[in-house]
Order: structure tokens, then sequence, then C-alpha cells
């Protein structure tokens, strides 16, 4: 029995990669279990293949071998043959087995299973160089019906937006939701997961299945983050993030020094956090400006929001506002993650210091007595 593997890899591009694929077809390995003959494939059945890399930026004419390395498997729901199918999710490695300078996956280290990450990706849907219900000439009416709006002329694609969404379930991804977003034609979906890496390599696949299925709809999938000028709101990549300190013990300290910390390295996050992006981070449509941060209880036009219930007793999780929808996920969950490890030490340094001072104030005054 044949296998098809769909290997999917980021290419070279600057400053954003696209995905690229191609299909190898392979003989099922033979396994049995209870005396029945078992189908499928695991991760390490898929083997490492080279492809091209002269044509994908990421590598000479003259010496052009890349080599797919395969670091997640997920089953193919768009799948339309008779053949068990999968996708197979690729890290780009130069012949030598390092990694490719394009890998930005490579660079987050080891995964940490503490970390959980929600994503809310915006998009816009196109057809024929307009946002989905866009006239051929001029604007529809301006925003404010549109949001989570529901008739015909209210919101369009609803059909391929809940396909999708299937589609991603039935691949093994975590999507929690999807709403029709602020401008006509702009959608949005939340993916959850448990990693830096998963998380990243969720969204890379949820991304490839929406832009797959756009094929058949006619459809092109825009998620540059200001892709109407004007007074249109923008798209972007939300993150929601928490570690185990945060979602058990909390604490508003602790969170004040995670405050501290994404303003102090507010430009390390930025530079990662896609680009164009000043070009949605005005001040205005939900935004703070790029070159400021700020965080608020139940602000949407701040750096990081707080939401309601985390407030309350300071435990939970907190939303980054700034990662713009083109934003490369591993990008994002490395420079979360070391910001995070950042404000422990920050938070661990300020605890101490200040219980050393209580107890030298405590010392002094039993001398005196």
């Amino acid at each position: 029995m044949k296998i098809k593997l769909e290997y999917i890899w980021l290419d070279g591009y600057y400053p954003e990669p696209n995905l690229r694929s191609k299909v190898k077809v392979i003989d099922a390995p033979t396994k049995f279990a209870n005396g029945k003959q078992l189908y499928g494939v695991t991760l390490e059945e898929c083997p490492e293949w080279s492809f091209d890399g002269s044509s994908t930026q990421q590598a000479d004419g003259h010496f052009s071998d890349c080599i797919l390395k395969p670091v997640r498997l997920y089953s193919n729901p768009i799948n339309r043959g008779l053949m068990d199918s999968f996708l197979v999710l690729c890290e780009v490695m130069n012949p030598d087995g390092t990694p490719h300078d394009s890998n930005t996956r490579s660079i987050i280290g080891e995964e940490d299973s503490d970390l959980w990450f929600g994503f809310e990706q915006e998009y816009t849907i196109m057809k024929d160089g307009k946002p989905l219900g866009f006239p051929t000439n001029g604007y529809p009416e301006p925003q404010g019906k549109y949001y989570c709006g529901v008739g015909n002329g209210q919101v369009l694609g609803r059909g391929f937006v809940d396909a999708h969404m299937e589609n991603c379930i039935m691949a093994g991804i975590d999507i929690t939701g999807t709403n029709a977003e602020v401008m006509l034609g702009q959608w949005e979906y939340q993916v959850f997961s448990k990693g830096k890496l998963k998380a990243g390599d969720d969204l890379w696949i949820s991304r490839y299945i929406l832009q797959q299925m756009s094929e058949d709809f006619g459809f092109t999938i825009e998620f540059h983050p200001k892709p109407v000028k004007g007074d249109w709101n923008g798209s972007g990549l939300h993150c929601n993030f928490s570690n185990e300190e945060m979602r058990t013990e909390g604490g508003e300290e602790y969170f004040q020094s995670i405050f501290k910390t994404f303003d102090s390295r507010h430009q390390d996050h930025i530079h990662c956090y896609g680009s164009d992006n000043d070009q949605r981070l005005t001040g205005k449509h939900e935004t703070q400006h790029i070159s400021k941060f700020s965080w608020g209880i139940s602000d949407r036009g701040s750096s990081i929001r707080v939401p309601l219930a985390t407030s309350k007793e300071w435990k939970g999780y907190l939303e980054d506002r700034r990662p713009a929808s083109n934003g490369d996920p591993y990008k994002i969950t490395k420079v979360i993650s070391d910001s995070l490890n950042t404000a422990k030490v920050l938070y661990k340094t300020l605890h101490n210091m200040y219980s050393e001072v209580t107890v030298e104030t405590n010392y002094e005054i039993d001398r005196e007595d």
C-alpha cells in the first residue's frame, strides 16, 4: 500500500518566508497488532529528503541541495484520493546536517510544555485584488457592523472559514474559535498549543491548510498587517501566553516584573513581530503606537492587555497585542520565552532585595531595644 507524504517547509525569502511543499509517495511500513495489519506512518518513518534550494532563496545554483528534516506529522484533512496522506512539517538543514540560516525553528531550543500560547490569527480573504465584499470601485460602508456580523453583506466567506476550522481540527490542531473581524472580508481564528515549538508548528500548518484551500475557492489569503490603507483596521497576530508560575502562583509583584521586562525589551519584541507593522501599530484602531510600550487591564489599545479574569487575583495569562498577522510564530514564541525567563530573574532579585531590607530593619530595631 502506498502513502502520500506532503513535505512542508519555510523558504528563505525575507522579511517573511513563504510556505513550500512537495509530495513524496512511499510504501506503507508493514506493521501488525493483535494479528491485524496496520497502516499509516510515524514521524520516525518519514525519511529526510532533498530539494533545490536555489529556487527558494536558500542555496546557490552551483551547490543547491538542501535537506528537509521531518519534525512533526499531521493527518492530511484535504487529501482527496484513496491513499492515506499526511502533512510532514520539516526544518531546512544544510547538507552537513546543521540548521540552515533561514531555519528559525532551530533557534528556539528545547521544547517547554509549561509555556502555553494562544495565537489569534487575523487575515483577509482577497478576491480579484480586493478584500472579499469590497465593490469593484470604491469602498463598502465604513467598518463598524462587520465585526462578528451575520447576514449577506455583513460577512462573506463564512463557508470557507468554517471548512478551514474543521480541516485544522481533523489535522489535530486545536482551533478554539473563529470570528469575522472589523473590516469586511477580514477574519480570525484562534489556535491553542502547549509548548513554544508546537505553537509555531501548529500555526504554520494552519496557515498552510488555509492557503491550500484558497486554491479551490479562487481566493488569495492576505497576511499583510495593513491590507487596506485608511480608516480600516489592520491585521494582527495577538499572542496569549502564560507559564506555570503565571497560572498557578501569580501575584501582582510577579506580573509587574513581566511588564518591566517587556517594556525594557520592547524593541527586541518589535523586531520579531513582523514587517510593515508600523503601518498597523499607529496608536489607532485598537493599537498602541509602535514606539511605545504600555499595559492595561482590559485595554485593547495597549501593548499588553491584562484580561479581567487575570487581574482579579493576578493569576492567569496575558495578551501581547503587538505581533503582526504576518509574524513568524517561531520568532514570537522565542522572544516571549526569553523575556519571561528574564522577568523571573528580575522578580527573584527584587524579592530578595526587599527581603534583605526587611531583615536588616528588624535587626536594627532589636539592637536599639
